[in-house]
């Protein structure tokens, strides 16, 4: 059985990884880069983890700032843009990539930048790719960057950068305060989380996330797929019943992403699942309300908004797909049928 890898590595650096970044973007002026504020909209593109990253920082920034955001795939920018933009929206564009070097979202910010009016941010791990070259302003989080081919810390540093682009400063003393957070979420829950994927008779995962944790429930299902070739899904909390449940049995995991609107009604579609068999988890700031019907608690108790402490829901899903990918034997460094970057040929 493999004993180490470069993304169980990778996962637990994250708490060291986000204070680093955090120090280094500390230092810089943040009036150098384009205010959200002053556009008519603003457009969240990436591909795969990127593009569930944009629809947390979609539904983020149009909470905290009021003004419309949406997400969107590159590929569907650049493919079908009358559906995104338009010449009398002053847009702004920001497009997240680990690697600078997808094609889609090299060919969508050319597209938008001959066509459409606005500018471009570029939240990358590797300023000095081809995205990096293409905007100026670019949002580097190089000590995120990673040897494994699934996304797991460099989600969680281009999140901050989302963040930091929104709130207009790195708060005193954020880069401390998220280090300790994670670091006592991973002392706290990682032998459970361990325990929990290593056992057989789990056969479905289904994520659950409403308003910005949406984007978040996507993402903790990718990781299940890419690194444990399991069956999961994520889904809207209450459009869970609307069809989807009809797969809940005693083989499921049903995991709730709890915010901070709405917590009663996604603890009642959990309870609902453990009444037909499910067991049911929950990722949450502070423990909800009937909790008892929850069967696995995380608990972030951060003390933060919701704006910052997002970063902290990834971890326990990452390690919880890491340790199921390695209790069937897989190699979560080496995804099957995955490259760490997509390049159309043409």
């Amino acid at each position: 059985m493999i004993k180490t890898t470069h993304t169980a590595t990778e996962i637990l650096s994250q708490p060291d990884v986000w204070k680093k970044t955090l120090d280094d973007w500390s230092q810089m002026d943040i009036s150098a880069f384009p205010n959200p504020y002053d556009y008519d909209q603003q457009l969240f593109i990436g591909c795969g983890s990127t593009f569930f990253l944009s629809r947390w920082a979609a539904a983020i920034h149009e909470k905290n700032s009021g003004k419309i955001s949406r997400a969107a795939p590159s590929s569907d920018v650049m493919l079908h843009p009358a559906c995104w933009l338009s010449e009398n929206r002053h847009t702004l564009l920001v497009a997240s990539s680990r690697s600078a070097a997808t094609t889609e979202s090299i060919l969508a910010i050319d597209l938008f930048t001959s066509q459409f009016p606005g500018d471009v941010v570029v939240v990358t791990c590797n300023p000095d790719e081809k995205m990096g070259q293409q905007s100026h302003y670019v949002l580097g989080a190089v000590r995120a960057n990673e040897q494994s081919i699934a996304q797991t810390r460099s989600f969680t540093s281009m999140m901050l950068a989302q963040a930091w682009l929104l709130e207009r400063q790195v708060p005193d003393g954020m880069g401390q305060h998220l280090q300790e957070a994670g670091q006592r979420l991973l002392e706290n829950y990682r032998e459970r989380l361990s325990h929990i994927a290593r056992d057989k008779t789990i056969q479905r995962y289904f994520f659950l996330g409403s308003g910005p944790l949406y984007g978040l429930a996507n993402e903790a299902m990718l990781k299940m797929k890419e690194i444990s070739l399991s069956y999961a899904e994520s889904f809207h909390s209450l459009e869970f019943r609307h069809g989807p449940m009809a797969m809940v049995d005693d083989h499921t995991l049903v995991i709730g992403l709890l915010g901070e609107d709405g917590v009663d009604e996604d603890v009642a579609v959990l309870r609902d699942m453990k009444a037909k068999g499910a067991r049911a988890m929950a990722i949450a700031e502070v423990a909800p309300k009937n909790s008892s019907a929850i069967d696995e608690l995380v608990l972030l108790k951060s003390g933060l908004p919701l704006l910052w402490r997002s970063v902290l829901y990834l971890p326990a899903l990452q390690w919880l797909a890491c340790e199921h990918g390695l209790s069937k034997g897989l190699d979560p460094d080496k995804p099957h049928n995955l490259d760490a970057v997509v390049v159309l040929d043409g």
